[in-house]
């Protein structure tokens, strides 16, 4: 005679096992899980950086989860894909494939432009947008791709701005030219040459480095023998330090003005009483003068315990720049909100955003920051009209 509590049993376990996965697939239908990538340096030297990116792209993420967005029906919640792309075009490709992989349907990135440069074409084969919050050569957007967007001013506005400032405002007589040879700081260093020579300035000198060198001897040599009246160094805050440094050390008495990625707390840190005075050009107005920009910096701080470097507000416009974009789409699939992301017209942590036929800011900024007893102040900001020839 069978079992019949056994059996019993059995088909209890089996129904529990079948309401089981019916909830599974029920809640699988009800929620949506969309990825958001983050390419950035989150090891070496420009890690401090690159975790400010992931950090601004991770805040906007929670916000967005907090407010239970819905798209297409559905409830959908946001997730952060982060890979370490190290600084290093090899690696920013490997990694920008394995962000494909893993069906990732924006990215934010990246900090270098020698990075954005070689993996922007994997994304565009994808037809994934990537939104670019730090990288600023404007080649990045000059490559027939449709789905590179930028919110950030490039280097031929800011370093642009830096080159007529130096000569219009500045009335320096000898300006000397140094760069770091990525993609980011030669491209700077040719746009400010360039605005330069439009002022009419005078160029008595320009020399390079290496981005992991630290000592500068020969080329400081050479600028100070050329009695360089102002340095522009088209490079980044840690290097831009020991630079500063040297030159104090030398004697120099020429202005230092940095490019972007300079007006940071790692200068600061680095250069000591040595960076009292020098200069730098940063994109976009002061957060803290924006109408969000101190509430922010205030969630920011109390969420990650640190306040921001310079790229977090970018970062985080960037990841809200691509929500909106699928909560107008309604759609969390590229090909559908992508062209929403076009037409963009956000108003951000960093202003208003709203892009060109390449993908850039329709109306970018760049603000000349002074170090002032050990603080970064701003000096003056201008528009990339006002930096025009």
């Amino acid at each position: 005679m069978p079992n019949t509590a056994a059996t019993s049993r059995r088909l209890c376990v089996a129904a529990l096992i079948a309401f089981a996965m019916a909830l599974a697939s029920e809640a699988s239908l009800a929620q949506q899980v969309v990825k958001i990538g983050v390419s950035a340096p989150l090891t070496g030297l420009g890690a401090p950086n690159g975790k400010d990116i992931e950090n601004g792209v991770r805040l906007a993420v929670e916000e967005a989860n907090a407010q239970h967005i819905k798209l297409d029906g559905q409830d959908v919640r946001f997730e952060l894909d982060s890979v370490d792309d190290q600084g290093d075009p090899r690696v920013g490709v490997q990694v920008a494939q394995k962000l494909v992989d893993d069906g990732v349907v924006a990215v934010v990135g990246y900090y270098n432009s020698g990075v954005a440069l070689p993996a922007s074409p994997i994304f565009a084969q994808a037809g994934i947008p990537l939104i670019d919050p730090a990288a600023t050569n404007p080649a990045i957007t000059r490559q027939g791709l449709k789905n590179v967007f930028r919110v950030i001013a490039t280097d031929a506005q800011n370093s642009g701005s830096a080159g007529k400032y130096a000569v219009t405002v500045t009335k320096a007589q000898r300006i000397a030219v140094m760069d770091d040879r990525t993609a980011f700081g030669q491209g700077a260093a040719d746009e400010f040459k360039k605005a330069v020579s439009a002022a009419g300035g005078r160029i008595v000198a320009s020399e390079y480095t290496q981005d992991k060198a630290v000592e500068f001897n020969a080329q400081l040599t050479n600028i100070k023998t050329a009695n360089a009246d102002l340095l522009y160094f088209a490079g980044l805050d840690n290097q831009a330090a020991l630079l500063t440094k040297r030159m104090r050390q030398l004697g120099m008495k020429a202005q230092f003005v940095g490019s972007g990625g300079i007006a940071d707390s790692i200068f600061i840190s680095v250069a000591g009483s040595a960076g009292e005075g020098a200069m730098a050009w940063e994109y976009g107005r002061p957060v803290d003068s924006l109408p969000h920009g101190k509430a922010f910096a205030e969630k920011f701080k109390k969420r990650f315990g640190a306040h921001t470097l310079t790229y977090a507000p970018f970062a985080y416009d960037c990841a809200w720049v691509a929500i909106n974009a699928m909560k107008q789409a309604n759609s969390a699939k590229p090909e559908v909100f992508m062209p929403a992301l076009r037409t963009t017209q956000y108003d951000g942590i960093t202003g208003k955003i709203e892009f060109d036929a390449f993908g850039d800011l329709k109306h970018p900024t760049s603000t000349l920051y002074q170090v002032k007893n050990g603080k970064w102040v701003p000096v003056t900001t201008i528009s990339a009209e006002q930096a025009q020839p």
